[in-house]
């Protein structure tokens, strides 16, 4: 079993920057990809970014694509998502999870561990 905990979201005028941060226990993540979602209100959970095992892959959804960067540590099992030049329609719970691949996927249901989320809020 696996367990995620996502750190580092707040509020946060527009312009500005977050970094995110999940730390994995349980079990080594060296031989998964991660992947980041965020969900907003009334909204599906949406596709973020993702990074392969060793991290030499990354995907970026295109609303995210130069403004984001996703990365991670094996060594210590962590994953993170630096987020600058916030707008408001990133406002969102954002959640880090665990594929049963080890290349990078935008795909939901390639993910098998989910963390509980943080709440990111941006405003104008």
């Amino acid at each position: 079993q696996v367990q995620l905990v996502e750190s580092g979201g707040g509020l946060v005028q527009a312009g500005g920057s977050l970094r995110l941060s999940c730390a994995a226990s349980g079990r080594s993540l060296s031989n998964s990809a991660m992947g980041w979602f965020r969900q907003a209100p009334g909204k599906e959970r949406d596709f973020v970014a993702t990074i392969s095992r060793r991290g030499g892959t990354t995907d970026y959804a295109d609303s995210v694509q130069g403004r984001f960067a996703i990365s991670r540590d094996n060594a210590k099992n962590t994953v993170t998502l630096q987020m600058n030049s916030l707008k408001p329609e990133d406002t969102a719970v954002y959640y880090c999870a665990v594929a049963r691949v080890s290349y990078g996927t935008t795909r939901y249901k390639d993910y098998d561990y989910w963390g509980q989320g943080t709440q990111v809020t941006v405003s104008s």
